[in-house]
């Protein structure tokens, strides 16, 4: 365990910084759209500004990857290092936000989540849940790696994992789909009806199945590494 607090602490300050800078360009684009504070539906946003906010979203998650890259020696560990730096990185955007703006309100308040492929949406309390998820997968891999044992996933585990983290997605973007489809099923606007949008109600079944499918597989994996 001494060995690896070096890498552990090094990964954990990055994503804390990388924290506060994604938490840093939010609240100046809350200033700018939203003087009277953040609320949906969404202040409209000029197209160079959407695409600059979906390529800054790429550029970080190619940062949280290399970083994993080079903190990783085989994939599961490399794999071990992504998770938890992204979740490092999400929960303390919204310490920091906390902080700083005293937004959100509560666990409970909407937040925009994603763009990728579609927008996200959901209270800021379940992104959080799947953040503390992926620390403690991630902190499985890289304990049982650090004493010697053989931590490969194996492909069935692979997917039940990406079975989960689909429906988990699939929660996220539920809300928004079924205002596409009801509202806007012919508005070939796109993506620019994410500003009319007022998020209604949260499919916690949907997630709550992901959570639990993720949850069990982790702790089936840790069942058969320690064997």
């Amino acid at each position: 365990m001494k060995s690896l607090l070096p890498k552990l602490s090094s990964i954990t300050i990055f994503s804390i910084a990388m924290a506060f800078l994604e938490t840093a360009v939010v609240i100046y684009l809350r200033e700018l759209l939203y003087p009277g504070g953040f609320q949906f539906p969404l202040a409209p946003m000029p197209p160079h500004l959407v695409l600059t906010e979906v390529l800054r979203e790429f550029a970080t998650i190619i940062m949280l990857g290399v970083t994993a890259v080079l903190a990783g020696k085989t994939f599961s560990q490399k794999f071990a290092w992504f998770i938890y730096a992204f979740a490092i990185w999400d929960i303390f955007y919204y310490v920091f936000l906390k902080l700083l703006i005293n937004w959100p309100g509560s666990v409970m308040t909407w937040d925009i989540l994603f763009l990728i492929p579609t927008v996200w949406t959901g209270p800021v309390i379940s992104p959080v849940i799947v953040s503390v998820t992926m620390i403690v997968f991630a902190l499985v891999i890289t304990l049982l790696s650090e004493r010697g044992y053989n931590t490969k996933i194996k492909f069935r585990e692979w997917g039940f994992l990406t079975l989960g983290s689909i429906i988990l997605i699939l929660s996220f973007t539920w809300d928004y789909t079924q205002f596409i489809i009801l509202q806007h099923s012919k508005d070939v606007a796109g993506l620019l009806s994410m500003f009319s949008y007022v998020p209604l109600k949260f499919n916690w079944g949907i997630f709550i199945s992901g959570e639990i499918l993720i949850a069990v597989t982790i702790f089936l994996y840790f069942k058969r590494i320690k064997k």
